[in-house]
């Protein structure tokens, strides 16, 4: 598995031939984000223009299938599952969903622009011990340090991955945590014996 970063909640997650993507950024938004590639899978937990971008990842054949909103879903053999929660952003309410989904053995779950740490008794469940965590932690509308820190933390995921964060957010998290010295990486490749013996261990991926 090869993650890729490039800002906000955007990432390339790509699998052998398999290329998923989390929250894209649209043309229209205002962040500055900007890639554009070929996917295969897009998840989009909130219908917003910093992270619903699926025309970005449509590239010579390959077009996204585009998961938008709670649900089961199975797409090129991978079992994803929706659970609802909430995001604000700029003041305004929005559906949030919360997606779990396991890729060569490895369980996945990406939080998006959650706002609320208290997440509904079937996220919980559903979320059940992942082996990489994607966690918000920029404060403002979403998740600030110390919340993320503790949010993540009871999950027991073996690795965490920091997103939305500049870098006043991201020294807070990392302090709270006790990972000052976390590894800051251009691209995280991993196999599933990579993640024997982690415990919230938090790796920093810079955006590409």
């Amino acid at each position: 598995m090869i993650i890729t970063y490039f800002g906000k909640q955007f990432f390339k997650v790509q699998q052998g031939e398999t290329v998923l993507s989390f929250n894209p950024v649209s043309k229209s938004s205002k962040s500055g984000v900007s890639a554009h590639f070929g996917a295969d899978i897009a998840l989009v937990t909130t219908n917003h223009p910093d992270y619903n971008g699926i025309d970005q990842l449509s590239h010579g054949e390959r077009e996204p299938f585009a998961v938008m909103g709670p649900g089961d879903y199975e797409i090129k053999e991978i079992f994803i599952k929706g659970v609802l929660s909430e995001a604000v952003i700029a003041g305004k309410k929005y559906i949030n969903t919360i997606y779990i989904f396991s890729v060569d053995n490895i369980n996945v779950v990406f939080l998006g622009a959650l706002s609320n740490p208290e997440i509904s008794k079937e996220a919980q469940e559903a979320i059940n011990s992942p082996d990489i965590l994607f966690v918000p932690i920029g404060g403002g509308d979403m998740l600030d340090a110390k919340s993320a820190a503790k949010l993540a933390s009871s999950f027991e995921p073996k690795l965490i991955i920091p997103m939305d964060y500049d870098e006043k957010s991201l020294k807070l998290f990392l302090k709270e945590m006790g990972e000052e010295k976390a590894e800051v990486v251009e691209k995280l490749t991993l196999k599933l014996k990579d993640l024997e013996g982690k415990e919230g261990e938090v790796v920093v991926l810079k955006s590409s």
